[in-house]
């Protein structure tokens, strides 16, 4: 992932707030010698900087993989909004030769994957997703689907680097981030009030 200075994650503060509330990425698992990676689309729990837990059906192909390889990526993208061209033109710039753009934030964690396969280690990972999902819900303790657990492998993973990007206009002046932050208020569609929260809270004008 291209990450310029400006687009940088400023701490990891910053990545661990995005990454928890988003809650869902996708899982690479490059194996050994095969054409692509396997790809698997996942909830999750960020437990903190240093570990992610979640589980995944039996049948996932993506076990074979992590046999070979034990080193994967999580890979979470969001708060994303598209700035049109005519958005980036301020003052007596022609707004036909503005540079489209999408903002957006991502992160990808670097990990070496534990598997758990005993009932009490995938409760103990199940009762941590539970906690992030649905905290005080009165949802049965795991441990009481007895059986049915046999039909999911946890998975521990432990982050060993982090790649963080928050692309919010970084590399433009005031006005220009100005002009834009109006448009994304007035538009108010999908994604936009995020976006503009980034803008703001990295770059106060």
């Amino acid at each position: 992932m291209l990450i310029h200075p400006w687009d940088a994650g400023a701490s990891s503060d910053e990545w661990v707030a995005f990454v928890r509330a988003q809650g869902f990425g996708h899982l690479v698992a490059a194996g050994r010698g095969r054409d692509v990676p396997v790809v698997v689309p996942t909830q999750f729990s960020l437990v903190d900087v240093d570990e992610v837990v979640l589980h995944l059906a039996r049948p996932n192909p993506i076990w074979a993989a992590l046999a070979e390889n034990p080193t994967v990526v999580l890979s979470i993208a969001g708060d994303w909004a598209y700035v049109p061209a005519a958005w980036k033109a301020v003052g007596d710039e022609d707004p036909r030769l503005g540079i489209p753009t999408t903002y957006y934030a991502a992160a990808q964690l670097i990990a070496d994957v534990t598997v758990i396969d005993d009932d009490e280690g995938k409760a103990a990972i199940l009762r941590t997703q539970l906690a992030d999902v649905e905290p005080g819900s009165g949802v049965a303790d795991p441990s009481e689907h007895g059986r049915r657990l046999a039909g999911i492998r946890g998975l521990r993973l432990a982050v060993r680097e982090v790649r963080a990007k928050f692309k919010y206009g970084g590399n433009v002046d005031d006005a220009h981030r100005a002009a834009v932050a109006e448009h994304l208020a007035n538009r108010g569609g999908p994604g936009d009030a995020a976006a503009l929260q980034h803008m703001e809270r990295r770059t106060p004008r």
